[in-house]
C-alpha cells in the first residue's frame, strides 16, 4: 500500500480490480478547495485510457511489476514462445499480449517481459529493429523531387511504407511503437 504522494508515471496500481499503469500525476490545489492528484493511467489488460481524481492522501495499492530480459523463439498457432537467458526457461505467451508490434518480431530477437507475480503482463520490444524487405515495387527513376513513399513488406510479414530508393533485399530500421521507416541500414 502507498498514498498518492507516490505516484509516478510508470508506476502499476490495482485501481477498480484492475492493473493500470500510472502515466501521468499532476497535484492540484485549487482555490479554496481540497488538494487532489489528476491521474491518468492505461488498463493493462484492454489498453483503455482512464482519468481519475485521487484526495491527496488517500491510500493506493500498488503492485510489483517485473521486467526480465527473454529471447524470442518461435510461434506455435497464436502462441508466441520466448526464453529466459538466465534460467533457459521457455514460457509461452498470447499473441494478444504482445499487441500490434507482434508484426515486428523476429526470431533470436531480445525483448523484455513485464510479469506480476507468475502472470505476463506484456512484451516491450526494442525501441527500433533491422528488417529485410522481402517484396516491393520498383521506384520510378526520377521521382525524387519530393518525399514520396511506397509500400514494403518485410521479412516478419509486416507492411510499412519505405522511400522510393529502397529495394528487395535491402535491411532496413523500423521504430517498432509507430511503425514508420528510419533508415537504411548498411551491411
Amino acid at each position: 500500500m502507498g498514498t498518492t504522494a507516490d505516484l509516478r508515471p510508470g508506476a502499476f496500481i490495482r485501481f477498480n480490480g484492475e492493473l493500470a499503469q500510472v502515466l501521468e500525476s499532476t497535484h492540484r490545489t485549487p482555490g479554496n478547495l481540497r488538494a487532489f492528484y489528476q491521474v491518468k493511467m492505461r488498463v493493462v489488460r484492454t489498453g483503455k485510457l482512464m482519468e481519475n481524481r485521487f484526495r491527496s492522501g488517500e491510500t493506493i495499492e500498488f503492485v510489483r511489476v517485473e521486467k526480465k530480459p527473454y529471447q524470442y523463439l518461435y510461434r506455435e498457432g497464436n502462441m508466441l514462445f520466448f526464453m529466459d537467458q538466465e534460467t533457459y526457461d521457455q514460457i509461452p505467451v498470447m499473441e494478444e499480449t504482445v499487441g500490434e508490434p507482434v508484426k515486428f518480431l523476429k526470431e533470436n530477437q531480445d525483448v523484455y517481459i513485464a510479469f506480476e507475480e507468475t502472470n505476463v503482463l506484456g512484451v516491450e520490444l526494442p525501441p527500433n529493429v533491422a528488417l529485410r524487405i522481402v517484396h516491393t515495387e520498383p521506384g520510378v527513376k526520377g521521382d525524387t523531387a519530393t518525399n514520396v513513399m511506397k509500400p514494403a513488406t518485410t521479412e516478419t510479414g509486416a507492411t510499412i511504407n519505405v522511400p522510393l530508393f529502397v529495394n528487395e533485399g535491402d535491411l532496413v530500421r523500423v521504430d517498432t511503437t509507430t511503425g514508420d521507416y528510419l533508415d537504411r541500414v548498411k551491411e
